[in-house]
Formats: C-alpha cells, sequence, structure tokens
C-alpha cells in the first residue's frame, strides 16, 4: 500500500480573492501537474461551486464569441460556405452581399454567446456528477463540490487557448499544427482531470482512471448503439431507393 493511502495529504494553497485569484489557481492547476496540486485546490478556502460554474460560463461564453468573430473573417475572406436545398430556394432568404451577411452572421454569434455559456454549465455540472458518482462507487472519499472545483481550474483555461486556435487556423496550413497541437492539449488535460479525480477522492491511479474514462466509454456504445439502431431501422429504405437508381440507370438505352 502506497504512503498516500496511509497518510493524509493536507492542502498547502491558498489563492488570492476574486478574478487575479482565479488566474493563480488556473495557472497551477496546468502548470503543475501532480496529485497534491488538486489536493490544495480542492481544499483551498475560496473553493466554490458557484465559482466553479461562474467559470464554466465565462468560458463558454467567451469561446461563443471568439466563434463569432471567427466566422465572420471566414466570411469577410470568402471562406464561408452557403448550401442551398434544391426545390426550396424561394422560402430561403438570399443573402444581400458580403457586408449584410457579415453583420448578420456576427451579430448573430454574439447574442447566442450567452447561451453557448449556460449549455457548457449544464453538461459541465452533468459530466462531473457522473464521474463522482463512479468515483464514489470505486470507494472515493471526495465531494461533487471539490471535483467540479478542481476539474474547472483545468478545463476553462484549455478552453480559451483552444477558442483562440480558432484563428490561426484561418491561416492556411497553420491550421493542420493547430490539429495536432490541440490533440496533445487534449491528452493533457485528461491526464491532469485523472490525477484531479484521484487528489480529490484519494484512491488510486486504476479507481481515478475508470471515473474519468468510463463515462466516455458508455456515452460512446450509446451512440454507437442509436447509430447501428437507426441504420437497421433506415436499411430496408435505403435499399428501396438504391433499388429504384439501379432500375432507372438499367432503363436507360
Amino acid at each position: 500500500m502506497s504512503q498516500l493511502d496511509n497518510t493524509p495529504i493536507m492542502p498547502s494553497f491558498s489563492g488570492k480573492p476574486g478574478p487575479a485569484g482565479w488566474i493563480q489557481v488556473w495557472i497551477k492547476a496546468v502548470t503543475q501537474p501532480k496529485e497534491q496540486t488538486f489536493v490544495d485546490i480542492s481544499e483551498s478556502p475560496e473553493m466554490s461551486a458557484k465559482t466553479a460554474y461562474l467559470w464554466v460560463f465565462l468560458a463558454g461564453t467567451i469561446s461563443g464569441v471568439i466563434q463569432a468573430f471567427a466566422s465572420t473573417i471566414r466570411i469577410a475572406m470568402g471562406l464561408g460556405s452557403q448550401f442551398q436545398i434544391p426545390g426550396m430556394e424561394q422560402y430561403i432568404p438570399q443573402s444581400t452581399g458580403a457586408g449584410g451577411s457579415v453583420g448578420v452572421t456576427l451579430v448573430t454569434g454574439l447574442c447566442a454567446s450567452p447561451l453557448a455559456g449556460l449549455f457548457s454549465v449544464i453538461f459541465f455540472a452533468l459530466f462531473i456528477a457522473i464521474i463522482q458518482w463512479i468515483a464514489k462507487m470505486f470507494g472515493g472519499t471526495g465531494t461533487y463540490d471539490k471535483l467540479l472545483y478542481a476539474i474547472a481550474a483545468i478545463t476553462v483555461p484549455f478552453t480559451i487557448v483552444s477558442s483562440l486556435f480558432v484563428f490561426l487556423s484561418l491561416i492556411p496550413f497553420v491550421g493542420i499544427c493547430m490539429s495536432g497541437i490541440s490533440i496533445l492539449l487534449s491528452i493533457y488535460v485528461l491526464v491532469l482531470q485523472v490525477m484531479a479525480v484521484k487528489g480529490v477522492n484519494r484512491f488510486g491511479w486504476g479507481q481515478a482512471a475508470g471515473s474519468v474514462l468510463l463515462p466516455g466509454c458508455v456515452v460512446f456504445l450509446l451512440c454507437a448503439c442509436v447509430v447501428f439502431g437507426g441504420l437497421m431501422l433506415l436499411g430496408p429504405a435505403v435499399s428501396k431507393v438504391f433499388n429504384g437508381i439501379n432500375q432507372s440507370l438499367q432503363s436507360v438505352p
């Protein structure tokens, strides 16, 4: 049995109050990848579920704003695409020009940004609830609020940084490099999340990894079942369509 199981890890971190303290917590979470880091963060006097929710909301809103500007730039550069539905052209408003399209895209994106922040909070809260529920099943001793705060300190700064990559992806060939960097950052975030679950719940690496990875595996299996079921239901209809096309081609002289 490791020393961690016999000796409790005591917190040693006290951040500054307010936004300045937020940045300090984020920097500590992403630059000090060790279990003690998340023990300190989750046990600090500033730890609060409301603060974590606010972080996630701001990150989601900022990401929405950045996406709105990026989409506007794409349209201004002529990189945007418009999809037409055959037979529905008379019901779909046509673009009034580049200026009108750019303006509508920007205003719509900015107005929808707070909604993106709200949905970010909902899905993040559900994600943490599932992880902590599984951690409890594995014998974890942490709480939902502590895990929420610790993982929010990891996720929020990476969400903001990843959003900024959208502007770099507008540069030819740079977008490919950004995709590779994003994958590496995602792996690093996953490792930090496992450390956070381990530190908050005071158990082993296997239980921590299982708590983080099992929800994703379950979601993947559910999606695979839905897709497979949908294909099974649509199979006869799709087969009939292809048979009709094949007969039409054969009847052409």
